[in-house]
């Protein structure tokens, strides 16, 4: 079964709107822990629109399973980043103006860049992890910087509109899975998972763990976190794939 990686970022979203002190992200990733979370996730963005240092300090004194930071490969982000020492860091592109993260990190485009982050953290003892579309060439350049795992953007399967999508999506997911474990790399999943549509994805064999923030967090709202997060773990043991 997939491991659930559980993106506590809207917490510090819905604080912000307000600029208070609550919800604490921080309370929240406890809570998540507690409902069994396999790892707590958070983007520390350039422009602090969600999480922000205090945050980042306080995530990784108090997190007691893995703390996986998503990051842009910023000069100061990384510099954060490698005084900081998650466990492990997630490389994505960051667009401003975009409301989350949209489509993966173009590693071919970028190479020498992020060549060199991947080696300042890997070089303090950080995991790193790209945020890449499911493309083979991407996959291959990911190998070849240094990466250590892939987080595939399951994007185009949670936005098909039409059977022939989202058919098409999985397709590429599959093949995603199959060119990331041929390039000796831990593959993982997450962008647009809910619980509606987490079935699918979680029924393929290959991915290692899935990264998943708004559908939880909006959960949350009604149940709370410790359940909202051991219904998506429910979910994830009911369609995990079986043994052959």
């Amino acid at each position: 079964m997939a491991l659930l990686g559980v993106n506590i970022d809207h917490v510090a979203t819905v604080r912000q709107a307000r600029q208070t002190d609550e919800p604490d992200p921080i309370w929240a990733a406890a809570e998540a822990e507690l409902g069994g979370a396999d790892g707590i996730t958070f983007h520390l963005r350039e422009d602090r629109r969600h999480i922000n240092d205090r945050d980042a300090r306080l995530l990784r004194e108090t997190v007691g399973v893995k703390l996986n930071m998503e990051m842009a490969i910023a000069d100061e982000i990384v510099d954060i980043a490698v005084n900081l020492k998650p466990d492990q860091s997630t490389l994505v592109p960051e667009r401003r103006e975009e409301l989350t993260t949209e489509g993966g990190l173009d590693v071919v485009r970028h190479h020498d860049r992020v060549a060199k982050a991947v080696k300042r953290l890997r070089d303090a003892g950080i995991t790193v992890s790209a945020f890449i579309e499911p493309v083979t060439e991407q996959i291959e350049a990911s190998a070849d910087v240094g990466f250590e795992a892939v987080e595939l953007w399951t994007g185009a399967y949670a936005h098909a509109k039409t059977p022939g999508e989202l058919d098409a999506a999985l397709d590429e997911l599959r093949r995603g899975i199959d060119a990331g474990h041929r390039a000796g790399l831990e593959v993982l999943g997450g962008h647009g998972l809910t619980y509606r549509n987490i079935a699918p994805v979680a029924a393929m064999p290959g991915f290692a763990e899935f990264n998943i923030g708004h559908s939880i967090v909006a959960r949350s709202v009604f149940v709370g976190i410790r359940k909202a997060v051991r219904e998506m773990k429910r979910l994830l043991t009911l369609h995990a794939p079986r043994s052959s």
